[in-house]
């Protein structure tokens, strides 16, 4: 695993750290936001509620599972309203997110890859149509009803790297 984290780093995460699946709680409270609809996302996408599964399912998906690892992108404001060094740090994490999971799904092939925010592998979603990419679709930690600072304070990854920064999170678990 100390090897995952180093390559990590070295594909371009500012940040990486083993995960411990057992620290993982999924929290309906965290449904319950998904529901108020603020991303525009509930029930519109595949990898958000309530199509990626109820808790119960993902909590038997997510408990195959043996080992992870966490994964961040850190990046700096110029202040807080930096909307454009939200985007860049944004398609960082993703863009270095997808490379990843590829590597990884060659020696882990039914590894479970949960990004930030809502999937972008479609321009729009075919929802409810079949999805167009399953192979590239990624649901996010909160779409599985994961509170993502309390996964990286369990797992020792910080969460807040200071005034006028942004981190994205994502972790992809492993058999």
């Amino acid at each position: 695993m100390e090897e995952l984290v180093k390559r990590a780093v070295e594909l371009g995460f500012s940040h990486a750290g083993m995960l411990d699946v057992s620290t993982l709680e999924l929290r309906s409270e965290v449904r319950d936001m998904c529901r108020e609809d603020k991303c525009n996302c509930f029930g519109k996408c595949w990898t958000c509620p309530p199509a990626c599964g109820n808790l119960e399912d993902n909590a038997r998906i997510v408990s195959r599972y043996k080992s992870g690892l966490i994964v961040q992108t850190t990046g700096e404001m110029e202040d807080d309203f930096d909307y454009e060094s939200m985007l860049d740090a944004d398609k960082r994490q993703r863009r270095a997110f997808a490379s990843f999971r590829r590597e990884l799904a060659i020696e882990y092939p039914n590894l479970l890859a949960l990004g930030n925010g809502s999937c972008q592998a479609c321009a729009v979603c075919a929802y409810p149509e079949p999805c167009r990419n399953p192979g590239s679709a990624i649901s996010s930690m909160e779409a599985f009803g994961l509170i993502v600072s309390d996964v990286c304070a369990k797992n020792g990854l910080g969460y807040y790297y200071g005034p006028r920064t942004i981190t994205y999170t994502g972790c992809y678990l492993l058999l």
